[in-house]
């Protein structure tokens, strides 16, 4: 088994467009490898938080072209003026085990882009970590672990959200071209790329 690692906030729509889609090439093609998904918030990179009218034209360009189904639930009045406490709860969980981990990576960013849920709120960390078999407090380890991600993804070259490293390899968003023209998004899936970064990324063995 494999580990594709990958920089990201929660807060990002892209980063969870290519978690989805990770993840359901990975049960195509039958591969064991797991996704280990490292603390880079936007807020400590930009110096402020990000904003729902920051990622509304993201996610209304990412619907028109590449991923209609996703952000059903996105609501901007409970969008979180911060991701930190629930990127220390995912540390707390990758702790726990690679499973648990990759399974409240995900379960965060559903929260937030399909339930509609203030992912900063104490009382939905509390459900999502009881959810997962975890302790609900916070620690001073989860945030430690949080900053210590976010220090070692400027060491290794990180240069967005989200980035994956393959084979020692860097991805900045793979698969996506986008662009933004006059304050409009435009997302478009490049999918000779796609195909290229996912059978990097999930090599079945023989």
């Amino acid at each position: 088994m494999s580990v594709i690692e990958v920089f990201a906030d929660i807060s990002c729509p892209f980063t969870y467009v290519g978690l989805r889609s990770l993840v359901d090439r990975r049960a195509a093609v039958g591969s064991a490898n797991r996704i280990v998904v490292h603390a880079w918030p936007l807020e400590w990179v930009n110096g402020r938080g990000v904003t729902a009218e920051a990622v509304a034209p993201e996610i209304s360009a990412l619907r028109a072209s590449v991923a209609p189904e996703l952000f059903a639930g996105f609501n901007p009045e409970t969008f979180p003026v911060t991701t930190l406490p629930a990127l220390a709860l995912c540390a707390r969980a990758y702790r726990t085990g690679v499973d648990t981990g990759e399974a409240v990576a995900l379960a965060t960013r559903i929260a937030l882009f399909e339930q509609g849920l203030d992912v900063s709120d104490p009382e939905v960390l509390h459900d999502l970590a009881l959810a997962h078999d975890l302790d609900p407090t916070e620690t001073d380890s989860d945030r430690a672990d949080v900053a210590r991600e976010y220090e070692d993804g400027k060491t290794r070259g990180v240069v967005g959200s989200p980035y994956f490293i393959v084979d020692g390899g860097g991805f900045f968003c793979p698969s996506l071209e986008i662009s933004k023209q006059d304050g409009e998004f435009s997302v478009v899936l490049d999918t000779k790329a796609f195909e290229d970064f996912v059978s990097r990324a999930f090599r079945v063995e023989p």
